[in-house]
């Protein structure tokens, strides 16, 4: 038996990670795979999916942590299909636990950030910014308790962001939508326990979201958000990652929000302190 006490309390746990095929999503799958789990990764987009299990099964391979085959595996889940998506999750989740039942999921599926103007904001915007973030966690907790081992060893952890409680000018909308992913993590941790929930609030990371932003205007972008933070940094994906795998492994962790945003939330900066 090993002797190991913290290293290893992932060791053998199932984890499915939904928006597993980029950005933070893929570097939890890839972080709780060096912990020793085994891991479904799930997004919409197959060609995407394909290669990111592609790139996991090499860092398997690499890191010799085992057979690739066994490890890893994925599924795509369209949330954003409003009349398929309870449909959708439900084959998801067959397919996670045709192994085996999971123990922890985490939820870092969302889609493109809709900065429509309040004038000019309509009632469709407004559903379709909680659809996937909102509405697909929530049909995904309707059915876990079928298909996760329910204990607190178990874990679901939902994904926000410091634009929650410092919006951006006209993000409103989208400070609604994160201020619903709060709450809702509080509720389910109460409606789902003892199965863990938590929330993990996000700052500013650099992942292919950022690709939507036009080359030429991505560098003031960057030292924008550097500059509002207290450590003047942007963060990595597999920096934060780091944060989901205390949500799973802290057995005692559940209704609460994990933060991890260089210090956004303390108030305007001017980037790291230095000493002369």
């Amino acid at each position: 038996m090993s002797a190991l006490k913290y290293a290893n309390k992932l060791q053998g746990h199932r984890v499915l990670v939904l928006g597993g095929s980029t950005g933070v999503g893929f570097c939890v799958a890839e972080a709780a795979l060096e912990h020793g789990a085994q891991v479904i990764i799930s997004s919409s987009n197959q060609t995407k999916l394909n290669a990111a299990l592609s790139r996991l099964q090499s860092h398997i391979k690499a890191a010799n942590l085992g057979d690739p085959s066994k490890l890893v595996s994925a599924k795509t889940c369209d949330l954003a299909d409003t009349d398929k998506i309870e449909d959708s999750v439900v084959e998801l989740l067959e397919f996670a636990t045709k192994d085996g039942k999971i123990d922890h999921v985490i939820y870092t599926a969302g889609d493109t950030l809709n900065t429509t103007s309040l004038k000019e904001i309509t009632v469709k915007d407004i559903h379709a910014i909680s659809q996937v973030r909102n509405v697909g966690a929530i049909i995904l907790a309707k059915h876990l308790h079928k298909y996760i081992n329910v204990s607190v060893r178990s874990s679901f952890t939902l994904t926000g962001g410091t634009n929650t409680w410092r919006p951006l000018p006209g993000w409103g909308l989208i400070a609604a939508g994160g201020g619903g992913t709060e709450g809702l993590s509080r509720g389910l941790a109460v409606d789902l326990r003892p199965v863990r929930c938590n929330c993990v609030m996000l700052g500013a990371v650099h992942t292919e979201l950022f690709d939507m932003i036009p080359k030429e205007n991505l560098q003031a972008v960057l030292e924008s958000f550097q500059k509002d933070a207290i450590t003047g940094t942007v963060a990595s994906p597999s920096e934060v990652a780091e944060a989901y795998i205390y949500s799973m492994k802290d057995t005692f962790a559940t209704g609460g929000t994990i933060e991890t945003h260089g210090g956004r939330l303390v108030g305007d900066s001017k980037g790291p302190l230095t000493f002369a």
